[in-house]
């Protein structure tokens, strides 16, 4: 899926982000926008923005998420936070508070997936190869065996203090970008350059924020991310929230026993091999549609009705190419999504920031 249209130590500095790649397009009558692209995270990020003229404040905006989310939690910086916890095992680690959220948001996704979707599947990943950027990633490296991922519950968290017991690593490439989409589109609309509309995509994550377009944003369903939604083969209008897309066909390499992707089912610590190459999933954040298309990835043969008892709209697609709609997600093109009212997370805390 793509964007339519188009506390600690010190810190080292980071390198000023690429430069964003803008160009506008007319939005159905409406008013202008602006279309925005550059690489982040490890994917391609979309800024989509109306009016166009609010594009720059935006585009800062979303530059100082995206790099306080890279500090806070990636695994292939050696300065990150989730990081430095991982180098002292049995030591509390202060968090700073954007870190903290983004752990909390990752258990609140573990447990109401009943563990299917959790941060404990570091050791795993590692082991499969993928231990590095994925562009970086070496042929071959790699053979699993891990066994099953620790519970979720083995994460030691109170307040902003982290505490690993040894051995323990974390990933949480199945909600940090959908969470980094949610802050990013809230802070580019509260930016002082006056936008009205702000829809934020990283590569399978979109969120939006503020007034839609004219009939809903354009969101471009694909199996694999697209450059242009115009090329996606399903389109589909989203009004708010957001939506995610995981798939099995994407981010996969060659390690010492074939080929294999990055979605873990956390119950193996292999990758996940059910009924599904594709979820796409609409809620009412882009975590919260990040959290539950991974889970159905996983959950295999349950996932339709794990999607329909959480009242959350999915489009499904099995090996053979057959497409499954769950909780009213458009039958037709340029379909409107159904809103999704109510967060799967219960009390989780508001993903806004």
């Amino acid at each position: 899926m793509t964007a339519v249209l188009r506390a600690g130590t010190a810190r080292r500095a980071s390198p000023p982000p690429p430069s964003w790649r803008v160009s506008s397009l007319p939005s159905s009558g409406e008013a202008d926008v602006a279309v925005c692209e550059r690489r982040a995270l490890g994917t391609t990020a979309h800024v989509v923005v109306w009016p166009h003229e609010a594009n720059a404040a935006v585009c800062d905006a979303v530059d100082r998420v995206l790099d306080s989310l890279d500090r806070q939690v990636s695994r292939f910086r050696t300065d990150s936070e989730l990081v430095r916890a991982e180098r002292n095992p049995g030591s509390p680690t202060l968090l700073s508070q954007g870190a903290a959220e983004a752990l909390t948001v990752a258990l609140a996704a573990a447990c109401v997936t009943g563990g299917r979707v959790t941060p404990t599947v570091g050791a795993a990943v590692r082991a499969l190869g993928y231990d590095r950027d994925f562009a970086a990633i070496l042929p071959g490296a790699g053979d699993g065996g891990t066994g099953p991922a620790p519970g979720w519950r083995d994460v030691e968290l109170v307040g902003r203090v982290l505490r690993l017991a040894p051995g323990l690593l974390l990933d949480l490439g199945a909600t940090a970008k959908g969470l980094g989409a949610d802050r990013a589109a809230w802070a580019g609309l509260g930016a002082r350059g006056g936008a009205r509309g702000v829809l934020v995509g990283l590569g399978g994550d979109v969120a939006a924020a503020g007034e839609p377009l004219r009939g809903g944003w354009p969101i471009g369903v694909a199996e694999e991310p697209v450059c242009d939604w115009r090329s996606a083969p399903d389109v589909v209008r989203l009004l708010s929230g957001g939506v995610a897309t995981s798939s099995v066909l994407h981010r996969r390499w060659r390690n010492a026993k074939g080929i294999v992707h990055h979605i873990v089912d956390p119950s193996t610590g292999e990758p996940a091999g059910g009924r599904w190459r594709t979820a796409t999933v609409a809620a009412r954040t882009c975590v919260e549609a990040n959290t539950a298309s991974t889970a159905a990835i996983v959950a295999g043969g349950d996932a339709e009705a794990w999607l329909a008892d959480h009242g959350l709209p999915g489009r499904l697609v099995d090996h053979e190419g057959a497409v499954h709609l769950v909780g009213g997600w458009p039958e037709h093109a340029e379909g409107l999504v159904p809103a999704v009212p109510r967060s799967i997370f219960g009390r989780a805390e508001r993903v806004r920031r």
